[in-house]
């Protein structure tokens, strides 16, 4: 019916190896975690990354050593983990091909992507040693196609003269992928609360995957359309995917599960930890919905976001 597929066949059908893919949410917001774990079990890899703040999402496919060269300007589980630990030892190993922008350029990239613009002229980095280093050379992006030639270009700003610009790529997405709260069949999705970039990756992208809390009908989600962000034009594929951001929030449902993001900061440290979470937590699931039944229905019930507050708390406390 519609785009609606599996997650297994959304991720074979539209995620392939050497993409550039880009993943929608914050840190420990609304990251497609779901989708994440299924990318690891099936093996794709050789990933040119573009990301916006990040978190254990991308850390996971960098750790497995799925990640070939990745733009970003942040990376972490923010409260647990200041650098994704598995990051920081493949970057200190020499074994990531890493490019450094300000957080403000890069999410400006990725609405520049959304316009269809050739370029970004910024004035932003200039002052800061990230327009004097790069963090891949000009001879490593000519052996990669999906990298720009150049970290950016200095020129003369044409209408103010006696001053510069600075002009940054925008980046050429493969494939987005998004979790949200709300799509229906056709592709339209509800973003409840911030939307941080994931808009307009979904309109740059080539394709687009979304995965979702509910599936409501074409008719019903057409009813109020001032709730909705992502046109169903944009979206290429619809899984629903309860519980699909988990161990990342998702605003007005769920909080983020502190104990999964606090295992994971320790499991990292190591390459045998590391190992061995992946192994329980992903390989040691062969899909989401046994993921979820692992996890247990009294943790995920714990985890529900109180209205009014919009993250998790113990009501029967209140007051005490």
């Amino acid at each position: 019916m519609g785009k609606i597929y599996s997650l297994s066949d959304a991720i074979s059908k539209f995620v392939h190896d050497g993409d550039h893919l880009v993943f929608g949410g914050f840190t420990t917001n609304r990251k497609p975690y779901a989708a994440v774990y299924e990318i690891l079990r099936q093996g794709q890899k050789d990933f040119i990354g573009e990301s916006g703040p990040a978190g254990g999402d991308w850390d996971m496919l960098i750790g497995e050593g799925r990640v070939k060269a990745f733009n970003n300007c942040y990376i972490a589980n923010s409260g647990f983990t200041n650098v994704c630990r598995r990051f920081r030892k493949a970057v200190e190993a020499g074994e990531l091909l890493v490019e450094d922008y300000s957080q403000d350029v890069l999410m400006l990239q990725l609405h520049a992507a959304s316009l269809g613009l050739p370029y970004l002229p910024v004035r932003l980095m200039m002052g800061s040693d990230l327009v004097d280093k790069w963090g891949i050379s000009k001879e490593e992006r000519q052996k990669i196609d999906k990298l720009p030639n150049d970290k950016f270009v200095i020129q003369d700003d044409p209408f103010h003269p006696g001053h510069k610009v600075v002009l940054c790529p925008v980046p050429e997405i493969d494939t987005a992928i998004i979790h949200v709260q709300t799509a229906s069949p056709d592709g339209t999705c509800r973003i409840i609360g911030d939307e941080f970039h994931d808009v307009d990756i979904a309109v740059a992208a080539k394709h687009c995957v979304v995965t979702c809390e509910e599936i409501i009908s074409d008719e019903e989600i057409r009813k109020d359309p001032t709730k909705n962000s992502i046109p169903g034009f944009c979206v290429d594929a619809v899984v629903l995917a309860p519980y699909g951001a988990h161990p990342s929030q998702c605003y007005g449902l769920y909080d983020y599960d502190k104990k999964l993001f606090q295992d994971y900061d320790k499991a990292s440290k190591t390459d045998e930890d590391f190992k061995s979470f992946l192994d329980e937590w992903v390989y040691g699931v062969k899909d989401h919905e046994e993921y979820l039944n692992k996890l247990g229905a009294v943790r995920l019930s714990k985890l529900k976001a109180v209205p009014g507050f919009g993250y998790s708390v113990d009501m029967t406390k209140e007051g005490k």
